[in-house]
């Protein structure tokens, strides 16, 4: 699929070029060009016979970014034509280390910040001095922003004049130099393993290694889009990532390895041997994949308080007690709803493992990302609600007070379903270890969540002394049923003001006409019943029509703007992170979204308490804000590469720190008020 899209993507782009026609290149002046260049050379008096460097000094436009020698998966590379006086000639244009941009599952090596590649210009010898040198550049290039890619044109001049040779511009090309790769002195190899490319690369290790990635020249051997691990060991740092698809990997491998903020190292990677790292061996990886999944069952098991499980769960365990089931019907029961749980979770996470394979930076409850999923969920629960209220008494949404084995499947299905919005403790770093891990440890790690939710039913079901704690049957029972309604109406309070959160005002009353809609419908099914009728096909089929056409009409709904917690916070992004610890501030990141539980929390009860503010304050510990409410990509990337899958993720970056502290994901104002002290 990937493959396909690169082909689609760039078919487009060529396509695009070649209908450009004489009458937009020509409309194409400094004021409409999106990328602005300009010669530079390093000595505006050359010396004959003697090198002469040339900067191409490019100033994309804000939201605009040029492509690098590899464009990655879409987009084409420079081209440049030079035209030099008799006996002149140009090299080959060396290129600044770019930076990585994931576009619709689509990841780009680009520019978003100014940059110039750099061209040594062979000056002829025996030119006087002061004779005339002129240089003629034209090139055509790709520039694009999130939405739009524009092919342009440029002829570039510069005349000089021969003298001797003295640099003009030493400040600039300094800093130009600073983001050029620097060659790599000793060899680099790489090996290939069931689908994996590792590149040893060796490096010093007392040196600094920030952000570290590779950057490909040699294309179509990695998956550009896949994740890259890294790790060191003694001398030497190894960078694991994906094979691409029908790739092969017999010949050298060019590329460039990021070593920090716009500095990198030219390597050249020849087939060979690459020692095992220290999470490489087998050992690690089943100690690894045995800790993800006892943090899977323990984080599933605290699932089961939340109040869009408690009801359900609640209601099913009184059943039990009210039907008299005898110990075989129990333990079937058990045994079918953990079924029906564990089996979501299965098929919630070989979605995720197939999303993020396609190039998509997706994590738990990516669902809720998608508006449409929202109102699915906000009907279903009120539906529950006003099932558990008395309104109505079908059997289809009534599965927790229905008994037998089928009923208790479709009530663990239903549990696990209801209980992706939430994401507690322990959770976090088990589904992001379940990320990394080959896919069937992933999907043991998915299973072990299915097996925490479920367990207190389970134990229900094989435990005869526990059934006998569970209250005597009796009239207190549909008391009861209506109180646990409230939770669940409190659920869809809580999906409403999510939904709100990302579509606007406008949506949250289109889903409150669906809501009473529902209500509406449910009450005239329910008036049906206690005149003894059948709910109705009828009736049946409106509430399918309001369910579908509802999230059909809220998933064209334009997202809301992002609103900061805390005045005086930023938003996340990379290069505001890399600014900041630039500056020697320490930096409290943490990423959130509405429909997190666990998040809000949080927030309220410590990141937005006055003496965690006061603390920050005091230690001039700067906050940014990751909203992951949509599932944007680039931000989905960053959470991973921190081996989660989902938020919450909290970061702390000390001064001048080569790597962030992950802290806990529950947090208290304590922990906080103490960072940057």
């Amino acid at each position: 699929m990937r493959s396909l899209r690169c082909v689609l993507m760039t078919m487009l782009l060529a396509l695009c070029s070649l209908v450009a026609t004489p009458a937009l290149a020509d409309s194409l002046d400094g004021s409409s060009r999106h990328l602005s260049m300009r010669l530079v050379a390093e000595s505006d008096h050359p010396k004959a016979g003697a090198p002469l460097t040339i900067a191409i000094a490019t100033t994309p436009d804000a939201d605009w970014h040029g492509y690098w020698a590899n464009p990655g998966d879409a987009g084409f590379p420079a081209t440049f034509d030079w035209t030099l006086p008799h006996g002149a000639t140009a090299g080959q244009p060396e290129w600044p280390v770019p930076t990585t941009l994931l576009i619709a599952g689509l990841m780009n090596y680009v520019y978003e910040a100014p940059y110039a590649p750099l061209v040594t210009i062979q000056v002829p010898a025996g030119l006087a001095a002061g004779a005339k040198l002129p240089i003629r550049l034209k090139t055509s290039y790709l520039v694009c922003s999130a939405t739009i890619c524009v092919p342009e044109e440029q002829a570039l001049s510069l005349d000089l004049t021969i003298g001797d040779g003295a640099p003009s511009q030493a400040s600039a090309f300094a800093d130009w130099r600073r983001a050029i790769p620097k060659p790599l002195d000793a060899g680099a190899t790489y090996a290939v393993d069931q689908g994996v490319l590792r590149v040893a690369v060796p490096f010093p290790a007392g040196a600094r290694a920030q952000d570290a990635y590779f950057f490909p020249l040699t294309t179509g051997v990695i998956d550009n889009g896949a994740r890259q691990t890294v790790t060191r060991s003694g001398d030497t740092l190894t960078i694991a990532t994906r094979l691409a698809a029908n790739g092969k990997a017999n010949a050298p491998i060019e590329g460039v390895l990021r070593i920090g903020d716009a500095q990198g190292l030219a390597v050249s990677a020849a087939p060979g041997v690459v020692a095992a790292g220290p999470s490489d061996d087998a050992g690690g990886l089943w100690a690894t994949a045995l800790a993800a999944f006892a943090g899977a069952v323990l984080g599933g098991l605290i699932l089961n308080i939340m109040p869009c499980v408690f009801p359900i769960l609640s209601l099913k365990a009184l059943s039990l007690a009210r039907g008299g089931a005898s110990e075989g019907e129990a333990r079937h029961e058990a045994l079918a709803y953990t079924a029906g749980v564990v089996l979501v979770c299965l098929g919630l996470g070989a979605a995720i493992l197939a999303l993020r394979a396609g190039g998509s930076a997706v994590g738990w409850a990516f669902q809720l990302q998608h508006p449409a999923a929202i109102i699915v969920l906000l009907l279903l629960s009120t539906a529950i609600a006003f099932n558990l209220a008395g309104l109505f008494e079908v059997p289809t949404p009534r599965f927790a007070g229905e008994s037998g084995a089928s009923g208790a499947f479709a009530t663990g299905a239903l549990a696990a379903f209801i209980a992706t919005p939430c994401t507690g403790p322990f959770m976090g770093a088990a589904l992001g270890a379940a990320l990394v891990l080959p896919w069937p440890a992933a999907m043991a790690v998915f299973a072990g969540l299915g097996l925490g939710l479920s367990l207190p039913f389970l134990a229900i079901g094989f435990v005869p002394a526990w059934r006998r704690w569970l209250p005597k049957p009796g009239a207190w029972m549909e008391t009861f049923r209506h109180v646990l309604s409230v939770p669940m109406f409190l659920t869809a309070i809580a999906l409403a003001w999510v939904l709100g959160r990302q579509t606007g005002v406008d949506s949250l009353t289109l889903a409150l006409v669906a809501v009473l809609a529902i209500g509406a419908v449910l009450w005239i099914g329910g008036t049906r019943q206690r005149k003894g009728k059948a709910f109705g096909a009828a009736t049946l089929a409106a509430l399918a029509v309001v369910f579908v056409g509802s999230a059909v009409v809220i998933a064209r709904a334009p997202p809301a703007a992002a609103k900061m917690a805390v005045a005086g916070d930023e938003a996340f992004s990379e290069a505001k992170l890399a600014a900041l610890r630039a500056d020697k501030r320490g930096v409290f990141v943490y990423f959130t979204a509405d429909w997190c539980l666990t998040c809000k929390v949080n927030e309220k009860a410590a990141i937005e308490t006055a003496t965690v503010r006061d603390a920050f304050a005091k230690n001039k510990v700067a906050v940014l804000i990751g909203d992951w409410t949509d599932g944007d990509p680039v931000m989905g990337r960053f959470i991973e590469a921190h081996n989660r899958a989902g938020v919450p993720l909290y970061l702390y970056y000390a001064p001048g720190a080569a790597e962030p502290t992950v802290l806990p994901q529950v947090l208290t104002p304590a922990l906080l008020a103490g960072l940057g002290v």
